[in-house]
């Protein structure tokens, strides 16, 4: 069977032959990595959830039940949250790694069936900066508002925060070719990466100064007379604020600001400039960051002040992580969305979805609580009693992550659907057991705005149930009279109906038309389009069309160091892992590759510290304290350590990161805050 990886947001196309309970994984066109070659190693594994599970008692152990015990406890539970604390005493939270069918039926779970504006979801930790940053620079957000075939032929690629060679080895692919193809590559990052070392230049930021160093490069763009005028005047609006703003970003301040050399700065303008065809691409290394939106709108403003956005061949684009990042932001998971990208406080999006619905628009509620703050309230009051959390586990993924773990723990009913008992679902008292990718057809939308199928390949265990099947079964119990297919193609053409005339509009994309094997990205408003590969060709989506220039400056940092916190502490990923590492974690080739946590700092910071390469060290911030091995490498600037953050328990780098927002997205501040490094007793070792 034809199918789509389960892991990036590549989704690379595989095949898989059932092999006993099993399958085995053969690679599509694009190839895939070592997570995409042992995906299917989870589908039989003994580590996967196959029946329900109920805690009696608040300290009672969890044991099995059946499915009537289980979703009846759930429902029970939230209709009691509910009479005592109102319909915002049930929350919900969801995953950018859920099929588009899943995000949809979700969201209209929680407004239909609970009424409830407690929704949010973990792409908020991924996507929302950038999300932000493209709706008011473009008035529309597509992470890559252009195919991916477009990186092979770019002159120049400037890739802002991301390690592809490790998080999409594929892409990494591509920008090979566009080398060998005689293109150049920038790349920005504190850290001497696999991706870095591949580039013609590699600019080592301090983290958390991205926005310096990009208004830093458009001073330079101005001063060696590499703006282009023309596109400017006929395609923008607001360039004066932003050159005002960039006047004072010289050189030599932003040099001392980010630690890159003013020779440095000066060749990347001249790379981006001298390239016919370029582009300017931003990653979590610059959006998650409690400044994280307007980062991203320095990097917009240089790429618009080079003329690249809209044109054939070049642009901005975001790359989206999770698997659906892109789908699962456009149909209503987020607490301020309905289906299609539509906005949850604009009347008329609330009429043409409560249409679809079969509900009044006045039932609809109001725009809730960002993922943070979702979690921060739970339990406490005002805040929801109850919880279903479906595709995430915030005990190790979110921010301050000791803290979000009391509040969780603060529940009156906390119910989580996942295939495996992660860290989170281990603290549940009611644990569905869901199929997993392989198992259940479903849509997803890639990096580039493309709507992929997934196929189903094989039945899931005895015991198991979709997620589709768990948010009928609930609406049922709780008294919903609205229909909750539980067939993904139903859900699918639900969602069309629903997108349809929105920014995302999927009305013209079909399961026959993806199974024949179109490539579709969306708007798609009616079957005979052929979609819209590349956005902006002609105008912008905002009311005049003209893209904005949105004049940002360096703000100072949310967390300065200091004698007690001297260095400033990033987090990010490795190549065998994914997320919070609850499924490549229980996966034996992986986890033998990378099984444990560890901190990356540079020589010379070592040697100050008196600490060998594999000594265990103790890690801490302000917000808590971690415990893993050293790695001493000359990759990492002197003054920054780094930690992965796909292990769980006392290697937890969230036990560290910083729970400062962004005051549009609501991002978390994830990738820069200030820390120490200790030595570690004899004892501890």
């Amino acid at each position: 069977m034809q199918t789509r990886c389960p892991y990036c947001a590549l989704q690379c196309a595989m095949t898989l032959t059932p092999a006993g309970a099993g399958a085995v994984v053969e690679a599509g066109d694009g190839g895939l990595c070592r997570k995409g070659w042992t995906s299917a190693a989870l589908l039989d594994s003994p580590r996967r959830l196959t029946h329900p599970w109920v805690r009696d008692g608040r300290h009672g152990r969890l044991r099995e039940a059946t499915w009537d015990e289980a979703l009846d406890r759930v429902a029970d539970g939230f209709r009691r949250a509910q009479d005592s604390g109102g319909y915002d005493a049930v929350g919900v939270f969801g995953g950018g790694g859920l099929t588009n069918e899943k995000a949809y039926l979700l969201g209209k779970f929680a407004r239909v069936a609970l009424r409830s504006s407690s929704i949010d979801y973990n792409g908020r930790f991924c996507m929302s900066s950038a999300t932000a940053g493209a709706l008011r620079a473009f008035g529309l957000d597509r992470g890559m508002p252009f195919p991916l075939v477009d990186l092979d032929d770019a002159g120049c690629i400037l890739l802002v925060g991301s390690n592809l060679a490790e998080t999409m080895p594929p892409v990494m692919q591509r920008l090979v070719r566009q080398r060998e193809n005689g293109g150049t590559l920038i790349v920005v990052d504190p850290r001497r990466t696999p991706t870095a070392d591949a580039a013609t230049l590699h600019l080592q930021v301090q983290p958390g100064t991205d926005l310096a160093l990009a208004n830093g490069l458009l001073f330079l763009a101005i001063e060696l007379g590499h703006v282009d005028e023309a596109y400017i005047a006929a395609r923008t609006t607001g360039w004066g604020d932003v050159r005002r703003a960039v006047s004072a970003s010289w050189p030599a301040q932003v040099e001392r600001a980010t630690g890159v050399s003013e020779p440095d700065l000066r060749r990347a303008v001249q790379l981006l400039a001298a390239a016919d065809r370029a582009m300017v691409l931003t990653a979590r290394g610059a959006e998650q960051h409690a400044h994280g939106v307007d980062t991203v709108s320095a990097f917009v403003n240089l790429a618009l002040a080079l003329g690249l956005p809209g044109r054939p061949g070049a642009g901005w684009g975001c790359l989206t992580g999770q698997g659906n990042g892109q789908g699962g932001r456009e149909h209503g998971q987020r607490a301020d969305q309905l289906p299609g990208y539509r906005r949850l406080d604009d009347p008329a999006a609330r009429a043409h979805v409560a249409a679809v619905w079969g509900i009044d628009p006045d039932d609809l509620p109001a725009p809730g609580r960002s993922a943070y703050e979702l979690l921060e309230a739970l339990g406490s009051g005002g805040g929801p009693r109850a919880l279903l959390l479906m595709g995430s586990n915030p005990v190790v993924s979110a921010p301050r992550a000791a803290h979000v773990q009391s509040r969780l723990a603060s529940l009156d009913l906390l119910v989580v659907a996942d295939v495996v008992l992660s860290e989170t679902a281990a603290m549940a008292d009611v644990v569905l057991p869901v199929a997993q990718w392989a198992e259940e057809d479903g849509t997803t939308t890639d990096l580039q705005g493309r709507v992929l199928l997934r196929r189903r390949a094989l039945d899931p265990p005895p015991g198991v149930r979709t997620d589709l099947h768990v948010l009928a079964g609930l609406a049922q119990r709780l008294g919903c009279t609205a229909t909750f297919p539980v067939e993904p193609r139903e859900v699918f053409d639900e969602l069309r109906l629903a997108s349809s005339g929105g920014p995302a509009d999927y009305a013209g994309i079909s399961y026959d038309r993806l199974a024949a094997g179109e490539a579709l990205h969306w708007p798609c408003p009616l079957e005979s389009s052929p979609g819209t590969p590349r956005l902006f060709l002609e105008r912008f989506a905002t009311p005049d069309g003209r893209a904005r220039f949105v004049a940002v400056s360096q703000p100072p940092s949310a967390e300065p160091v200091d004698e007690d916190f001297p260095l400033l502490l990033t987090t990010g990923r490795v190549a065998a892992h994914y997320q919070s590492g609850a499924q490549t974690r229980r996966i034996d080739e992986l986890s033998g590759d990378a099984p444990a946590a560890f901190v990356e700092l540079h020589p010379f910071l070592a040697e100050r510290l008196d600490v060998a390469d594999g000594e265990r060290v103790r890690v801490s911030t302000r917000r808590g304290e971690a415990f893993v091995r050293t790695r001493v490498s000359s990759d990492i600037r002197p003054d920054t350590v780094f930690v992965p953050f796909h292990w769980a328990g006392r290697q937890r780098a969230n036990l560290l990161t910083s729970d400062a927002l962004d005051p549009t997205s609501k991002m978390p501040a994830f990738k820069v805050c200030a820390a120490r490094i200790d030595r570690l007793e004899e004892a501890l070792r």
